[in-house]
């Protein structure tokens, strides 16, 4: 297939977090808010002329001062972002946002704060108590810690606009990527799609990384090239699988998959799409702050939620994607020295094997998988397993 429109500019866009659309929304007067987890509703960050960007540390080298802060049991992507913010590549941000649900991730904040690390004249940065299960009580906790730790210092500080009309404006712009995206996605049910695992990475990753307003122009017309697209006339794909995980922002991670010959039908990652590219419904009878906040909290699949519901639910997300995609397999993959999905990985992979009866893989990686020779072993053996399966059934999916 021909390349997608625009692909080598989103590339471009992906090797610093400081990009060339970054860039332009701060020369407009935007006000950069940095932010690395699901429970900060990216709309509600997007007010205004405030402007999100999920941080990410591209073309990660040595990690020894970093080390030295923190330690070498720290999750590889915590530790890429604490040495990128020591580089001096975070010194646009204006604004950092996070949350208490990994303790690794607060301690880089609370380094970068103490060290001063991020020279953008104010700087500023929120941490908010994230509920640990969905109720009354949580989601007034959740919409309050929203407001009171992240939006109201941002009009303080930065006279961003945070009231209702502004966070509906934000949600539509917000829902229009959404669309945008699933349009996308269920392209990738085809036998043979017309996009590729590494493409469709690299579509959510601008997606996350760029001003959405900035973004969207270029997400329109690749939709269009999609859309006119046609397939390879020889399916090239071993098997599909639906991968499962954590943090996953190396696009070289679904290159390995791509060079086994084994499509990604559905993403089901921090940095994927599901959740966090489907539209949010609003309507007129509460405020939008409300709507946004229980919209998160709900569909939020983060394994920091322990309660028997939501353990169940994830399972259950991840068996409907098989379905829905037409998956052979799971692939669950976590960075390492990532509790919440180290203990996730090991009992879902379990789970989803001997309860749902879905072949499944789990590995653990670093955070820069480029070159991984072990990682793409374990794929090679895991196509070869789903090929057999098939075989076996007479060539129909599960």
């Amino acid at each position: 297939m021909k390349d997608l429109k625009h692909i080598r500019f989103y590339e471009s866009l992906l090797e610093q977090a400081d990009n060339e659309l970054v860039r332009q929304a701060k020369r407009e007067g935007g006000v950069a808010v940095g932010y690395t987890c699901y429970y900060l509703p990216e709309p509600l960050l997007n007010c205004g002329r405030a402007f999100s960007v999920r941080l990410r540390a591209p073309n990660t080298g040595s990690l020894d001062i970093s080390q030295y802060y923190m330690t070498s049991f720290i999750c590889g992507y915590a530790r890429a972002l604490f040495e990128r913010a020591f580089e001096g590549g975070f010194n646009f941000l204006d604004f950092y946002a996070s949350s208490d649900t990994c303790q690794q991730m607060v301690r880089v904040v609370e380094n970068i704060h103490e060290l001063g690390l991020i020279e953008a004249p104010g700087f500023s940065y929120g941490i908010i108590d994230a509920p640990m299960k969905v109720s009354e009580h949580g989601k007034k906790l959740y919409a309050q810690q929203i407001k009171s730790h992240i939006l109201e210092p941002l009009r303080e500080r930065y006279g961003v606009d945070i009231g209702d009309e502004s966070i509906r404006e934000a949600v539509e712009e917000h829902n229009e990527l959404c669309t945008i995206f699933e349009e996308i996605s269920a392209l990738r049910k085809a036998e043979n799609p017309v996009i590729t695992p590494r493409e469709f990475h690299i579509l959510c990753l601008v997606s996350y990384a760029c001003p959405t307003a900035l973004i969207l122009p270029y997400l329109r017309e690749t939709l269009e090239d999609l859309r006119r697209r046609k397939p390879d006339a020889v399916n090239p794909w071993r098997a599909r699988i639906v991968v499962v995980g954590g943090e996953l922002d190396d696009y070289a991670f679904s290159e390995i998959l791509e060079n086994c010959r084994c499509y990604v039908a559905a993403d089901r990652y921090c940095f994927g799409a599901f959740p966090g590219r489907q539209p949010i419904p609003l309507s007129d009878e509460a405020p939008a702050l409300e709507q946004v906040c229980n919209f998160y909290l709900e569909t939020n699949q983060c394994p920091r939620f322990m309660s028997q519901e939501k353990i169940l639910q994830r399972r259950v997300a991840v068996k409907q994607l098989v379905e829905e995609y037409r998956a052979d397999g799971i692939l669950y993959e976590q960075a390492k020295f990532c509790d919440f999905w180290g203990y996730e990985r090991t009992l879902a992979v379990s789970v989803m094997r001997e309860e749902y009866g879905i072949p499944t893989l789990g590995i653990d990686r670093e955070y820069v998988v480029r070159g991984s020779g072990q990682l793409s072993t374990r794929i090679q053996a895991f196509m070869e397993s789903l090929e057999i399966k098939k075989i076996r059934r007479g060539g129909e999916r599960r």
